[in-house]
């Protein structure tokens, strides 16, 4: 939040189902996922202000930078880099 140059780094939100980019400047992507990573919901281009009401079965939520989910499809498995 409050980041006003675009974002070249993904954030991770461990036993986290919803989310809200208030006072977000930027659009971003974001996967949630199960407890084993595999993907659930992917939202492209989710616009600053709005909000992702709780989702079953989801345990992790990643924030990415915009663009990098076009190659991601739901039921695969969520590789995340350390």
């Amino acid at each position: 939040m409050f980041i006003r140059k675009k974002l070249d780094f993904g954030v991770c939100f461990p036993n986290c189902n919803s989310i809200h980019t208030f006072f977000m400047f930027q659009s971003i992507d974001v996967v949630m996922t199960d407890i084993n990573n595999k993907i659930l919901y992917i939202y492209q281009n989710f616009k600053p202000w709005k909000i992702i009401l709780p989702k079953k079965n989801v345990y992790y939520t990643y924030e990415l930078p915009l663009g990098s989910t076009h190659n991601l499809n739901i039921n695969d498995l969520f590789q995340k880099e350390a």
